[in-house]
């Protein structure tokens, strides 16, 4: 029996901008669910099960910024924002709330469908992967990671990190001690760093020590390395 065909809700309140993008996402096999506004995404999504959703930022009746933090609240499709502002406060607002990627208008179909793919692939990895020793559950202090459920705890309690959290979480983990640039981590979650800014990981790095460490201030487990990017706690070098 074949898979079905992924899922993708597009909001977006610009009629002309709904057939320009869900063109070429049907064509390339995906199945899209169109909502003008963002009470209408919400009903939508609440409605069946998506792989990915894409939010403009700006909508009537409630903005994209609301709507993603309303599904994140609750799950962890991933999510791209449209945004048509130059401001970086969208991209880190949408970040901050839980995006997963940001595109800013104007920007090419090729580079859309680029990002649509590269989401959809994401999410589709501990299903499609064949297991090695990243999926192997790891241990480190009060921390545990395991990827086969994609589950962290720490301190004996869960914690709910978004797609792209893990990713990071679970790479820095894999390689304590090594230091990886903002650019490698890029590479690693999006399969490249063309159009990212490299600033995307410091919003997903603090969130990720504002859920696992007991001060963010004075990390245990997430350090920076000034000037060059992040590494993990080193066990072997304490």
């Amino acid at each position: 029996m074949a898979e079905r065909a992924p899922r993708i809700l597009l909001a977006d309140d610009e009629q002309s901008i709904q057939t320009l993008l869900s063109f070429p996402l049907r064509k390339d096999g995906y199945e899209v669910t169109t909502a003008s506004d963002g009470r209408e995404a919400l009903a939508r999504f609440n409605e069946g099960k998506f792989d990915l959703v894409v939010l403009d930022v700006m909508m009537p009746r409630m903005d994209g910024l609301e709507v993603c933090r309303r599904i994140r609240a609750r799950n962890t499709v991933p999510i791209i924002m449209l945004t048509a502002k130059a401001e970086e406060i969208d991209k880190v607002l949408g970040l901050e709330l839980g995006a997963d990627d940001y595109i800013t208008k104007p920007f090419s179909l090729r580079e859309f469908r680029s990002r649509v793919r590269a989401a959809l692939r994401r999410a589709g990895m501990q299903t499609q992967a064949e297991p090695d020793s990243e999926d192997q559950p790891l241990a480190v202090h009060e921390l545990e990671i395991d990827p086969a459920k994609r589950a962290v705890r720490v301190r004996d309690g869960g914690v709910d990190l978004t797609f792209v959290e893990f990713e990071i979480l679970n790479a820095l983990a894999r390689n304590p001690g090594r230091v990886f640039t903002r650019d490698m981590l890029l590479t690693r979650i999006w399969g490249d760093s063309a159009y990212r800014d490299p600033r995307t990981i410091d919003v997903h790095i603090r969130h990720l020590r504002e859920k696992l460490e007991k001060d963010a201030k004075d990390p245990e487990y997430l350090f920076t390395v000034r000037g060059v990017g992040y590494r993990f706690r080193d066990e072997a070098a304490r």
